[in-house]
């Protein structure tokens, strides 16, 4: 832009002093009112110090020419002259639109501002109370308020107090205006305040003494009689009262409003009386009050109205606050809270949350209270409702690591001064940081940052919230360290009692145990010692997170045990982000992975791998089993290596399938749970399907070499043939064989015979790998019919004998090993059988019918509750699935979609041939699925397979961690399976039974 003439000097000159739009600022610059000073350099040096340059020029003029006749020239006589003023003057009107506003609403308010002596300089209640005194009504007592919070503001921008003073102060002014605010309703209703006895207690951040520029003052309120009133009439006095005062703070007048009084921290919220005795307070709080209300009273701080009583009320809640933690489900109740928060937080908002996001205040707040509480009731020297005194006395007495706390110390301070900014600027109450981008740049300019200051602002914001979340959960976990590390001298450590508290708080079972581990992980002076001294504080609290910590670390301390001395174990916890807690939830996610894990620890090398926990192909699967298989050197040693390629992919689907469910720090839970679910079954199949391949090769290399006298296969059925095993199934099959060309029948039939007895004795050998048991029940004729036939004898069988549910039972047949052209012919000959042409007759229909009702009868075991008998129970696996079959076995015929072994797509081939409404599919598919899980963590949790969910609770609890619930949830867990199911059973009473 060119600018001729003088013009363009001074538009230079203002480009060059911080000014963004320069034209804007010589138009104000030459205006009446600065006439005097418009020219004046230290003026213009001094605008260009502040955080928005324009902002504060445009603030000036209005108060310029608001000043009344004849006091302009003092006015900016005192700018000119005087640096203090001026420096407090202009860094308001950089800072701050709104008190811009008030000082053009009340332009003798900026003489305020001129004296510079002690006590200007550090007010405190005294002098806040003073400066409110002549209040006497809500008007008047929101312009004194202004006034007062104009010379803090003052102070802040200019660095003459900190980011901790400045909230002290805040509080402090807050505290003035309530007493302030009672004295007002006192003088209106005075025959109310001779009845009662009224205190107030400040709750929250105005209770802690950090408060902010724009929050809400949250208080309870305690009531008592006056000598000789009617206790009643005085609790309804003090209630009047009470009301009043928060209608004085709260209220919006042509002055606008103070800050709201929240009274919802008082006994049962807001359905609770608004102001209680001390004897009620007392009843509740011993009675009925949750966690996070004595975590809320730990900041409770008498302010205004009755001393006494109001001393009264923090002496009596004092022992409670700091017993607090002994209750059942104290620190759970509290990650509770915390997860709560997080969860309601809009998702376009999450990321600008300075308070409530990941890495914000919030966090070093429920840390450090947490500590507290755990710690308090054993030290008072950390009874204190200031946060950053609390950690300063957690660091002192070793409940917290001085490092972590120096960084928790300064990153906490640099987000409560991006929050008090941000709220100066219009004092309103928010925790958002602004997008815009002339809102940012006077944000980083008011917090010293100058050259760069939005990306500046952007890379310290970022850094201290990444400083935070890394710090905010190992704060609970690095002294336990120190305390069993045997570290550098002279530092200050937590005693084995403050280590166990604090284990035992975290929801560790067995504290004394845990410090056992965390000894002989960490102790030393090895390279190794030091990396698990890094890893651990991390590593315990995703124990802490799962069901069963003590598991967890006792799982940890064994696979470390194993890999200690393997060069890549650690190096890879340490370097790869993802494995460290890949591995922590993996190992306190129940029995079966570790299991796993600790038979083959060289596995946990896939949690660092990016694809180390995709299934693998059948075709991989099969490719790599066979080849162990062909290296053995006998029968056994054929079968252990198939075995061991089974006992990795099996740790390797279970490992993808706790981290799915459970979900990490980067990566949330998988949503679509039905795709877990289908994950699980295709690679425990694929899996199966491999192992039955190389046992059945081993078998016939034992006995016949490379070839067997007659052609043989293995047709899965049941889950197997569905795609659909569970870690705990067995494998369903049917064996079907064709001698070969020249070979006598018999000894065909024995070879076959001969194979399978092999494959079965070799597959059951003794191990400690999770059992394959193969099972051929579902044959022709059942168990008394032969173990394996023909391809000519299965077809005269079907021709002549078959029943119903042997048609139904080959709905999920599917070829799985050995011969695949034997096994192609065996589909071709049982599709007319499962697929009737003209679907099935009515006494079929009938028969089936028949016999689901007698399953449901005589299979339920004795004492199982049906509603949640993930099988045989209402709306359960079976269920679901005999309603699928029976729609295949009617309609798959006409409609090729039906024709598939698998249970999902089946339901949702049914959907879409119109054979079953939308709502209906989509129950019967969330049942399904759900039942599915149940099965699948019942196994990964107690490591042997069950149909109904666990009794014991922390195994039941493990469950509803696997299934998304939080802790402290089971029964919630429970009734949504019931509802689930129920819904399920009235569309299979409608599809299977009614249509």
């Amino acid at each position: 832009m060119t600018v001729p003439g003088r013009r363009s000097s001074t538009f230079i000159r203002l480009l060059r002093s911080g000014f963004t739009d320069p034209s804007a600022a010589a138009r104000l610059l030459d205006t009446d009112a600065l006439a005097a000073v418009r020219n004046d350099p230290v003026l213009l040096d001094a605008l260009g110090a502040t955080a928005d340059p324009d902002l504060a020029l445009l603030g000036l003029v209005r108060l310029a020419e608001a000043q009344p006749d004849g006091e302009l020239p003092g006015l900016l006589d005192t700018l000119v002259s005087a640096k203090p003023l001026r420096d407090r003057l202009l860094g308001v009107l950089g800072a701050s639109e709104a008190l811009g506003d008030h000082l053009a609403r009340h332009p003798r308010d900026w003489l305020g501002l001129v004296t510079y002596e002690a006590a200007d300089l550090h007010p405190g209640l005294a002098e806040f109370e003073q400066g409110l005194a002549e209040a006497h009504d809500p008007v008047t007592l929101r312009v004194a308020y202004r006034r007062c919070l104009l010379s803090i503001a003052a102070r802040d921008v200019c660095g003459t107090i900190d980011v901790a003073q400045t909230a002290a102060e805040l509080a402090d002014l807050a505290t003035a205006t309530l007493r302030a605010a009672l004295r007002i309703a006192s003088a209106a209703a005075p025959e109310d305040a001779a009845l009662c006895r009224l205190a107030v207690i400040a709750m929250g951040k105005c209770g802690g003494n950090e408060l902010n520029y724009v929050s809400d003052v949250d208080v309870i309120f305690v009531g008592d009689s006056a000598p000789g009133a009617d206790e009643g009439k005085a609790l309804q006095a003090a209630t009047r009262l009470a009301s009043h005062l928060m209608r004085i703070c709260s209220e919006t007048t042509v002055e606008g409003t103070i800050w709201p009084v929240d009274a919802n921290l008082r006994p049962e919220g807001r359905n609770g009386p608004l102001v209680r005795t001390l004897a009620s307070h007392l009843a509740y709080y011993q009675r009925w009050a949750k966690t996070w209300e004595f975590q809320a009273l730990l900041k409770a701080r008498a302010v205004a109205g009755d001393e006494a009583l109001g001393a009264e009320y923090i002496a009596a809640i004092s022992p409670l606050v700091w017993q607090a933690a002994e209750r059942e489900n104290f620190v759970p109740d509290v990650q509770k809270m915390r997860r709560r928060v997080v969860d309601n937080i809009p998702a376009a908002q999450v990321d600008r949350e300075l308070k409530l996001g990941p890495g914000g205040l919030r966090d070093v707040e429920f840390a450090v209270q947490l500590l507290q509480l755990v710690h308090g009731r054993s030290d008072a020297t950390l009874h204190s409702g200031t946060t950053l005194d609390a950690l300063h006395a957690l660091a002192a007495g070793g409940y917290v690591g001085r490092a972590d706390a120096a960084q928790l110390h300064d990153a906490y301070r640099f987000l409560r001064a991006m929050e008090h900014r941000i709220q100066l600027y219009r004092l309103r109450r928010t925790h958002l940081v602004p997008e815009d981008e002339s809102d940012l740049r006077r944000l980083g300019r008011s917090m010293g940052l100058r050259t760069e200051p939005v990306a500046e602002l952007n890379k310290a914001w970022r850094r201290h919230a990444s400083v935070v979340r890394r710090l905010h959960e190992k704060l609970f976990y690095r002294p336990l360290l120190d305390a069993v590390a045997q570290l550098t001298p002279g530092e200050t450590r937590l005693s084995p009692r403050a280590a166990g508290q604090r284990l035992e708080a975290l929801g560790y079972a067995d504290p004394a145990a845990a410090l056992r581990h965390l000894e002989a992980l960490a102790s030393g002076v090895t390279r190794k010692a030091a990396i698990q001294r890094t890893l651990l504080p991390v590593m315990l609290g995703w124990f802490a997170d799962s069901a069963d910590p003590d598991a967890g670390l006792l799982n940890f301390r064994k696979v470390s045990d194993a890999l200690g001395k393997t060069p890549w174990y650690l190096r890879l916890l340490r370097d790869e982000g993802a494995a460290a807690e890949n591995l922590a939830r993996v190992l306190s996610a129940g029995r079966l992975a570790p299991d796993l894990l600790m038979r083959a620890p060289e596995a946990v090398a896939l949690l660092g791998d990016p694809e180390g926990l995709q299934p693998r192909t059948h075709e991989a699967l099969q490719q790599e089993v066979l080849a162990a298989v062909g290296r053995a050197e006998n029968p056994e040693a054929a079968v252990a290596a198939a075995r061991g390629v089974r006992r990795r992919e099996l740790f390797r689907t279970t490992a993808a399938d706790i981290i799915g469910s459970y979900g990490t720090e980067d990566n949330p839970a998988e949503e679509d749970h039905g795709a877990l679910v289908d994950r699980v079954g295709g690679a425990v199949s694929d899996l199966t399907a491999a192992t039955v391949a190389g046992a059945l090769r081993a078998a016939v290399h034992s006995h016949y070499g490379d070839t067997l006298p007659t052609r043989f296969a293995v047709i899965g059925v049941g889950r197997f043939g569905g795609h659909e095993l569970a870690y705990g199934s067995d494998a369903d099959v049917l064996f079907v064989h064709e001698p070969r060309e020249g070979v006598d029948e018999q000894e065909a039939a024995k070879a076959a015979q001969t194979v399978i007895a092999e494959m079965r004795r070799l597959l059951q050998l003794p191990t400690t790998d999770p059992p394959l048991l193969i099972d051929a029940d579902l044959r022709p004729e059942g168990r008394s019919g032969p173990l394996v036939r023909t391809l000519a004898s299965y077809a005269a069988y079907y021709r002549r004998w078959s029943l119903t549910w042997e048609s139904q039972a080959l709905l999920r047949a599917e070829p799985v090993a050995g011969d695949a052209e034997l096994g192609a012919r065996f589909i071709e000959l049982i599709d007319p059988l499962r697929y009737p042409i003209e679907g099935l007759g009515e006494d079929a229909v009938r028969e089936i019918r028949r016999l689901k009702a007698r399953m449901e009868s005589e299979r339920m075991p004795r004492g199982a509750d049906p509603t949640l008998h993930t099988k045989l129970g209402r709306g359960g696996l079976s269920d679901v699935e005999w309603t699928v079959q029976l729609i295949q076995m009617r309609h798959a015929w006409a409609e090729p979609g039906l024709r598939t072994t698998r249970t999902r797509e089946g339901l949702a081939a049914a959907h879409a041939a119109g054979l079953i409404p939308t709502e209906e599919a989509q129950i019967l598919d969330e049942a399904w699925v759900l039942a599915t899980r149940v099965r699948n963590a019942v196994m990964l949790v107690r490591g042997r397979a069950g149909d109904t969910f666990p009794t014991e609770a922390r195994e039941l609890a493990a469950v509803g961690r696997y299934l998304g619930y939080a802790e402290g949830t089971v029964g919630e867990m429970l009734d949504d399976y019931r509802r689930i199911t129920r819904r399920a059973r009235a569309v299979v009473e409608e599809l299977f039974y009614g249509g």
